[in-house]
């Protein structure tokens, strides 16, 4: 965002999460025993789909509502679970932006400071401050609804950071934008954080926000923790099927164990590019005969000249993604296989990529899992 990176004057939090769980009055358990640590100054993100229980777990945090009884919420090892939100000194960010519809952008971004107590003239240079880091400050004395919403979502997180607050919530604010403002809005939330160095948690169900703007990630489902890890380790390594179902594509060939290779119905995988294993260190290799299931990304597979490749199949279909080029590959798999190549092959004029074309795919890395595992 515009103008200078402002001067740190808090500390970032870190933040503990113990044994928290929510259950709704009407007896929903919307989250389950969590435990969580969160470093001061990375920003945190909470990925998974709608109802795993991640908006809970970042009220919880906030204040905006409490855990059952025996959890705790502790920053920087102070427990803070009975304080409310206003004595937290968070900030928040919401998807509807919740801002103040009959004040102007100036006001909405003043009344963090107001409530403060702040004196008027250091309240005014403050929101002068925050106007121009947002590249709004043209639009001071306009309206709410004389906006864009690009431009209400710079208001929402000059309000949000105008207190300097310790720990900064965002719960899926960028939602209600197209994409390409999502996109360019994204790689400003991320230099954001970077400057201030604010402890952030950032709430999505977009795996490309929490990839791009998350030090680490948790992937949530149905009120529990499925993994944590850096984007990389979520993606390259995750710790079951649903995550690796979850973030991103992954693609499953079942077979069974012969010599050095992997005999699936589209031909052989050689171990070697099916490796490294799922088993635990020090487990035995399964005999030949056993049933295996390898396991790779789309990018992990590439098209190979007739009599190269691993496995054979046949076209299903094909798409142009300007970047890419998407195919899907039946008769090696349960389901159709998807591979993605470079975007300078034109599926619409290029024969081999037609339905019903035959295909021959090379397998460059997809780890090996006993049948059904991962």
């Amino acid at each position: 965002m515009g103008g200078q990176p402002e001067r740190r004057t808090q500390t970032p939090l870190a933040i503990r999460v113990e044994g928290c769980a929510r259950t709704f009055p009407d007896g929903v358990r919307a989250l389950d025993r969590v435990d969580l640590d969160i470093r001061a100054g990375e920003t945190l993100a909470l990925l998974g789909p709608s109802g795993c229980g991640k908006t809970t777990l970042l009220r919880l945090i906030a204040g905006l509502d409490h855990p059952d009884p025996g959890g705790r919420i502790l920053f920087d090892g102070e427990d803070v679970t009975a304080l409310p939100i206003e004595r937290r000194r968070v900030g928040m960010v919401f998807q509807s932006y919740a801002l103040f519809p009959n004040m102007s952008v100036a006001a909405n971004v003043a009344y963090g400071l107001k409530i403060q107590g702040m004196a008027p003239d250091m309240r005014r240079a403050r929101v002068t401050e925050m106007l121009e880091m947002m590249r709004i400050a043209p639009l001071a004395d306009r309206a709410i609804d004389q906006l864009s919403g690009g431009q209400r979502q710079r208001v929402a997180l000059a309000r949000a950071i105008a207190p300097r607050p310790r720990l900064l919530l965002l719960d899926e604010p960028l939602t209600a934008l197209d994409a390409k403002l999502r996109d360019a809005l994204r790689v400003e939330i991320d230099q954001l954080l970077r400057a201030l160095g604010t402890t952030a948690l950032y709430v999505t169900h977009d795996q490309a926000e929490a990839m791009a703007l998350g030090d680490r990630v948790v992937v949530m489902t149905h009120g529990r923790i499925a993994q944590i890890g850096t984007p990389y380790e979520i993606y390259h390594r995750p710790a079951g099927r649903f995550v690796a179902d979850f973030v991103g594509l992954m693609n499953r060939i079942r077979g069974t164990l012969s010599g050095d290779g992997v005999r699936c119905p589209g031909g052989i995988v050689p171990l070697a590019a099916a490796g490294p294993s799922h088993r635990p260190a020090g487990a035995r290799r399964p005999g030949d005969g056993a049933p295996v299931e390898i396991q790779f990304r789309p990018e992990d597979a590439v098209v190979a000249a007739p009599g190269q490749g691993h496995v054979r199949g046949t076209v299903t279909a094909s798409f142009f993604l300007g970047d890419r080029v998407r195919i899907l590959v039946e008769g090696v798999g349960t389901t159709p296989l998807t591979v993605e190549t470079g975007g300078r092959i034109d599926p619409l004029t290029d024969a081999t990529l037609a339905a019903g074309a035959p295909i021959e795919l090379r397998i460059q890395s997809a780890p090996l899992a006993p049948e059904g595992e991962a």
